[in-house]
Parts: C-alpha cells; structure tokens; sequence
C-alpha cells in the first residue's frame, strides 16, 4: 500500500474508496481522517496515534500533500461519505456498533440506518457523553464483550483516537472516527451543496457560511505555503 510520512505524520494514498475499504478490511486498524490542520500541528501523541493505524486523505490540503509526493491518483476521501460506504459493503455478513453524538440523535443514526440497510446487524450503541473514568472503561468493556467487527467512534479528535485506540488493544476491528458524521447523516448538520464538494471547495463553503472559521482557514493557506516552498 503506497503511503508517505508528512510533518511526521503517515498519510496512506488511495485511488478510491473501493481500494481504501479493500485494505482497512484485511488490516482491522482504526482510519483516521487526516487534513491540512491535522498534518500541521501534529503532535508527538497524535502522530503515534495515526502511524498505528490508517490516516486516510480527508481534506484537500492532506490530497495537495499526496499529490507533491508523486502520489497523483490520490483522491479526497469525505470520513462523513466513507462510514456509510462501509456500511454499504459489509451490512449484510459483519456486526456493527456506534458511539457518540446526543442520545436523540444517536437513536435517529440506528433508526435511519435500519431503514435504509435492511438486516443491518447492530450489536448496540451509546451516546458519546462518557463523563468518567469508569464510564470509558465500561464501554470498552463492552465492545470487548459483544466482539463487533465494525465500530464507529464520534466524538471529536483526539479523543475519539485516543478511545479506538484503547479498545483495538482489548478487541481488533475496523475502527473509524467520524467527528460530527451522525448530526450530518440525520440532517441536523448541513452540508456544502455537492458543486461545492466535488469541486474540492466545501472549505469555502464553511467559511461562507461561518466567517467565524477564518481562522482555521488561514491554516490551510499556510500549509500551501509550506507545500510550495518544499518544507513538507
């Protein structure tokens, strides 16, 4: 599998989701969504965290970074598309649990997702408002105990990788991070309007719609600065 170390950080190239899903299902790691911000400020804990697994290119500034490292059939791969692209190909011979999100929007994740991949084999689920230490030791417990081979994690980075990380230690599996992926799926997230995905402009988008984000935004600006003048 073609992959290259970027600002420490290890980004897997892939020509396809197909070729992606092919690879984390013989592997049984955790995938990790990698983008300009995340390359940018790695941190020792975060680049051990993604070396262990499979960080895949999820934003367009981590695909730039690919594609100058002569990876050119490189694509963008959205976490928020992929989760339901696995789903699409294994609902019907793998088990299957989710965590995070709201308790109302988690339980609308499982209705939708009953409705839409019919014999879906669902082994439980869980909010993702772990408050103590105890709670994160249950729940790792039970991922344990039910042995899914698919479990999806969203609760933000780092912590939704720190937690995948602790159980693949007790129960290897497909592990993915999705971040706000199920607010997105039910609708209580909107996303940018599909001219501006497929034309790799959904960050303009974000920042159209939220101004606010300019400051992350000039993060991406920086790290194309640093991909021209050869630092990465």
């Amino acid at each position: 599998m073609k992959n290259t170390i970027i600002n420490g950080v290890n980004v897997y190239s892939f020509s396809s989701r197909k070729e992606l899903i092919q690879y984390v299902s013989t592997e049984k790691k955790s995938l990790i969504a990698i983008n300009a911000e995340k390359i940018l400020h790695a941190k020792e804990e975060t680049r051990s965290l993604i070396n262990q697994n499979i960080g895949y290119a999820d934003g367009i500034g981590a695909v730039w970074a690919l594609k100058k490292k002569g990876f050119t059939d490189s694509i963008k791969i959205p976490g928020c598309e992929l989760w339901l692209d696995i789903v699409g190909n294994f609902y019907k011979t793998k088990k299957f649990y989710l965590l995070g999100a709201k308790e109302e929007v988690i339980q609308e994740t499982i209705k939708k997702l009953k409705q839409e991949f019919p014999g879906i084999n669902i082994l439980g689920y869980r909010n993702g408002y772990i408050k103590t230490a105890n709670e994160q030791d249950e729940i790792i417990q039970t991922i344990s105990s039910l042995k899914p081979d698919v479990v999806f994690v969203a609760m933000g980075s780092p912590r939704q990788e720190i937690l995948m990380q602790e159980m693949q230690q007790l129960h290897p599996a497909i592990y993915q991070g999705l971040g706000g992926s199920f607010d997105v799926y039910v609708g209580n997230v909107e996303r940018a309007p599909e001219w501006w995905v497929k034309n790799n402009l959904e960050w303009a988008y974000r920042l159209v719609k939220q101004p606010s984000r300019i400051k992350r935004q000039i993060h991406l600006v920086r790290f194309a600065i640093y991909l021209m003048i050869g630092k990465y």
